[in-house]
């Protein structure tokens, strides 16, 4: 019983996966970490295409891991803020059809005053 119930959770993950590529959709996703390179939680994310068109935003989860599903295959720009400080922007990632595309995003160091 315990067999068939993994095994249909593997089809349904599956059927998932070719759902996203015959929709010609892919996954932007990542981490936004602070100078020292700890995760940063709550850091806001935004996300455009490389033209600008479509932005959208998103916030860091608890591990500094950010996600935009179901993006159309294309070029895509993407920076965070947390703080009053914005990574610069990270431009032309390219999301493929079916995949994951990972990005990290480094917070500057703030200044002293």
């Amino acid at each position: 019983m315990k067999r068939s119930v993994y095994v249909l959770l593997a089809v349904a993950a599956l059927a998932c996966v070719a759902a996203a590529d015959i929709k010609g959709m892919g996954t932007l996703a990542g981490t936004v970490v602070g100078a020292g390179g700890k995760p940063i939680a709550d850091a806001r994310v935004t996300s455009q295409g490389a033209d600008g068109t479509s932005p959208q935003s998103t916030t860091t989860n608890a591990q500094g891991r950010f996600f935009f599903p179901e993006l159309k295959h294309g070029y895509y720009d993407v920076r965070a803020y947390h703080n009053g400080a914005w990574t610069v922007w990270k431009h032309n990632i390219e999301v493929k059809t079916g995949k994951q595309t990972e990005v990290k995003l480094q917070l500057p160091a703030k200044k002293s005053k």
